[in-house]
């Protein structure tokens, strides 16, 4: 059972900005780096519909290696240092890959 993890999000950086790409470029190195983690994707929002401009997306083999990710330290430490100050907003969504 593969689990697709997925976060849609607004960072409080300007569009284009250093401290954007700064932030991007930390969750990458950070979260892949995290056992479990694999097909990890970073996408820009291109539909005017949504304010929301960045998605992070990753699979987990089983519920228990994403049970690993949400409370291994790296992750703890990203979400507590640069997420909580650093996302306007966001949406996170969860799902099971392939038939139910």
């Amino acid at each position: 059972m593969t689990i697709q993890h997925t976060v849609v999000f607004r960072l409080a950086h300007p569009a284009g900005s250093a401290a954007e790409a700064d932030f991007l470029e930390v969750a990458r190195q950070t979260l892949t780096a995290i056992p479990g983690v694999s097909a990890f994707t970073v996408s820009r929002q291109v539909s005017p519909k949504s304010d929301l401009a960045w998605q992070f997306s990753m699979e987990f083999a089983d519920q228990a290696a994403y049970d690993a990710y949400n409370v291994h330290p790296a992750h703890v430490d990203f979400v507590e240092s640069r997420w909580t100050s650093e996302v306007a907003a966001f949406q996170e969504y969860d799902f099971v890959v392939g038939p139910a």
